[in-house]
Order: C-alpha cells, then structure tokens, then sequence
C-alpha cells in the first residue's frame, strides 16, 4: 500500500469513528470522555520529551516546567484523597498495580484477590486457571506469584469476611488486594485490614474503576479504612487521561513505590499524560462531588428503569448498585457475546462480562451470562435520570422486543444530538471532535 493511502486511511478511520461515537452511547464501565482543556494537554510538547527519575532528580535536561506540573498534579492527588504521598508516574491502572507487586513481594510469594469471574481484574489474576489453562494475569505471568483467591458470596455481590479471613490465615499472604473490575458496593476494607495486620499482611485497594467516586464523596474512602495504598488508573469515573497512580500514607512504603516505578517498571512515563492528569484532577476538585453524585444518581435510576422494563437486574434486593456500574443477566436472552453484538449494532456500546454464577451454568469468558454498563460517559455528556429511562426503553427494543438493531441505531442517534458536550469542566466543548 502507497505511504500517503494508508495515511489517508487511518485519519479516514478515526473520522469515521468519531462520527459514530457523536451517534452513540458508550456504555463501557471503564471508559470515560474527556474535556476540552485535557486534550490539549495530551497533545502538548510535553509527549515528546523524557524525565526520567522524580522531581528534581530527573537524568534528563529541560524539565523543569515538567517537574512544576508534576508535583502539582501529586499535590492535587494528595488532596483529592486526603494522603501524604502520590506518584503519578504509572502508565496505566495494570503498571500501578505492577508496581505494588514490584514493591511489595518478591515472586513465589503469595497474594489474594478476587478472582475474574466474581469481580477481580486481570491484572490480580494467576498465570493458569483450576484447569490449567492460561487466563492471562500479569500477577502470575509478570511476578512469578502464587494467587490464592478471597471468598465472594454471590448472594450479596461482595467479599464474604468469614471465609476470606479463614482463607487468609491458612495462606499467610504478603498481600490481598482489594477492589476490582466489576465492584457494584462497597467492600469490607476495615474488616480485612484489621485481620491482614494480625497477619503482618499488607492491604492495596484497586480503585480504577471507583476513583472518580471516591473523589467525590460517593463511595467508601478506603485510605480512610486503613489500606495500607490505593492504586487506580485515571480515565473511568475519574474523568482524566489514561494513566495511573498510587498513593499512600507511609513513607517508607512510598520509598519503594517509588523505587518500583523507576527504574522498576518505567523508564519515561507519558508526560503529556500527566500534565492532562493535573487537569483532571483540577476538574474532580472543582466539579467532582457534584459529577459523582449524578454518576451514582444515574446508575440506580439505569438499574431501576431497566428491572422495569423487564430485564434481569443483578442485585436488586441490594438496590441493584452503589457505584457507576450496572450489571444485567443476559443468560435466557442470549448471553453475553449475542446481546453486546446487537446492542452495538444498534450504537449502544457496552461489554459483555462473567457473572460469578457463570462458570456452574458452562458460560465463559467468551461468550459470559452478563453485560457490564457504565454511566460515567453518558453522565459527563449531560444525561440524568429521565435520560436513564430513556435508554432504559432503547435497551428493552433491542434485546427484548426483538427489533432491527439499525431502526433502533437511528433512534439512538437522534437522542444523542442534545448531548455532545461534555460537562463537569473548565472549557465545555464537543465529546469527539471531527
């Protein structure tokens, strides 16, 4: 293919996706928009450069406005979450974690987590599965590390406390981590905290998915529960570029965080990432109690209108969720991998996800019982609670009334012509520009 066709190819190819994300509604829990200001950071100079090291200890020359907007975007971590200690060098949510393994274990050590099908990320996961085959983990496959699994009661969506302590004490861990990747309520930190220290067990919280939520005073503070660290990426209900952090209150467990990150696992670590980072984290201080609200807001009106319309709603005699995520049983509807094709065809872009009972009914991770949906993008786009129902409706013609995902995508796209700005920002402007 000539150079300058395959130039005019890819740019053609992000054009068109921008138009069909004007014309949708993006539902993946763990994605976000940002606003006008963060995407000038990302494609600032700030992307050409390197500053290895921290601040002011840096092997490279010319950072010093890099250093500057660096320890503001540490400062404004530290304060949104209320710690002593930030670093925001992490790539991503999976390095953030990397480097908590980095820092805190050493391989053939064991850890717990929650497994995938009931809520653990990949990133917690073992390198083989009961069976023995691979299912990835950059736990088990980057750190050599032995997964052994907390306990989760299905019933009640959330870690069971009895049976995770037994579990501990009978694996010594060195470490449990916390959260996860589909975290509908609040967990039990203080409960698990209190058993790790009698174990001399040290407790990470992975809150990628809740960051934003927990800046804004809408989900547990699990720093404030006593975990020993948080790792988070920035980008799902925290509405900022894709990048990670950690934080802590210990100095000499930061030392190794740090150590960990570089020359650990990072050698440059995407400057213009962190500069949209310190944007980010203006705007969470500026709007983020009053965006997280609406994103809690929105999920439970989501939920509810969705059980209405006749949907399997997970956790409804819970409140269906706490958090900015839904989750629907898709199973006697088609599954998974049926019902996200046809949602995307008709522009409602969501991602299929195991439920924890999936794996007794012979379901996997390719074609799951269950659907994830997210709020968080639809939220900053400007939608509320009768928008919810809305898309409530647009679900049921999809996936229950059986009509031409097409004739629904053109619904779809007449619904989202009042919403293509995004909001909770210092500049308001278009979502996907064009």
């Amino acid at each position: 293919m000539d150079p300058k066709d395959l130039f005019g190819k890819v740019l053609s190819a992000i054009e068109d996706h921008h138009r069909w994300f004007n014309s949708s509604l993006p539902m993946i829990a763990s994605e976000n928009v940002t606003s006008p200001s963060v995407r000038r950071a990302l494609v600032s100079d700030f992307g050409h450069r390197y500053a290895e090291g921290w601040v002011g200890e840096r092997v490279y020359a010319g950072t010093k406005y890099i250093d500057l907007v660096e320890s503001l975007a540490m400062d404004l971590i530290k304060d949104l979450y209320n710690v002593k200690y930030a670093d925001v060098r992490p790539i991503s949510g999976v390095v953030a974690n990397l480097s908590i393994y980095t820092a805190f274990t050493q391989p053939g050590d064991t850890i717990m987590a929650l497994p995938i099908t009931k809520g653990g990320h990949i990133s917690m996961g073992p390198l083989k599965g009961s069976k023995g085959q691979f299912i990835g983990g950059t736990a088990g496959a980057v750190r050599g590390l032995d997964v052994k699994y907390i306990a989760f009661d299905d019933e009640n969506m959330n870690i069971d406390v009895d049976k995770t302590i037994s579990r501990m004490e009978k694996n010594k861990p060195k470490l449990i981590m916390l959260g996860g990747s589909v975290i509908l309520f609040p967990q039990p930190v203080k409960e698990i905290v209190e058993a790790a220290k009698s174990l001399g067990a040290l407790v990470n919280y992975d809150g990628a998915h809740v960051a934003g939520l927990i800046a804004g005073g809408q989900f547990q503070d699990p720093m404030a529960e006593g975990s020993d660290t948080m790792s988070f990426s920035t980008h799902k209900t925290f509405f900022g570029p894709q990048h990670g952090a950690v934080i802590t209150n210990d100095e000499e467990k930061f030392e190794l965080i740090k150590k960990a990150n570089f020359p650990g696992l990072l050698s440059n670590h995407h400057l213009n990432a962190v500069a949209a980072l310190a944007i980010a984290a203006a705007e969470m201080k500026a709007f983020g109690k009053e965006y997280a609200k609406a994103v809690v807001d929105n999920a439970k009106a989501l939920a509810q209108a969705l059980h209405d319309e006749g949907f399997k709603v997970v956790a409804e005699h819970l409140g269906f969720t706490e958090s900015h995520q839904v989750l629907l049983d898709v199973d006697e509807i088609g599954g998974g991998y049926k019902c996200e094709k046809l949602l995307e065809e008709a522009n409602i872009i969501v991602n299929r996800n195991l439920l924890p009972w999936d794996i007794k009914r012979g379901r996997s991770f390719k074609d799951p019982g269950g659907l994830r949906l997210g709020v968080s993008e639809l939220t900053r786009l400007g939608m509320g609670k009768d928008e919810m129902r809305r898309v409530a409706e647009l679900y049921r013609k999809v996936l229950l009334d059986k009509k031409d995902p097409k004739e629904v995508a053109r619904e779809v796209s007449e619904f989202r012509k009042g919403f293509q700005t995004v909001k909770y920002a210092f500049e308001e402007g278009l979502a996907y520009e064009h």
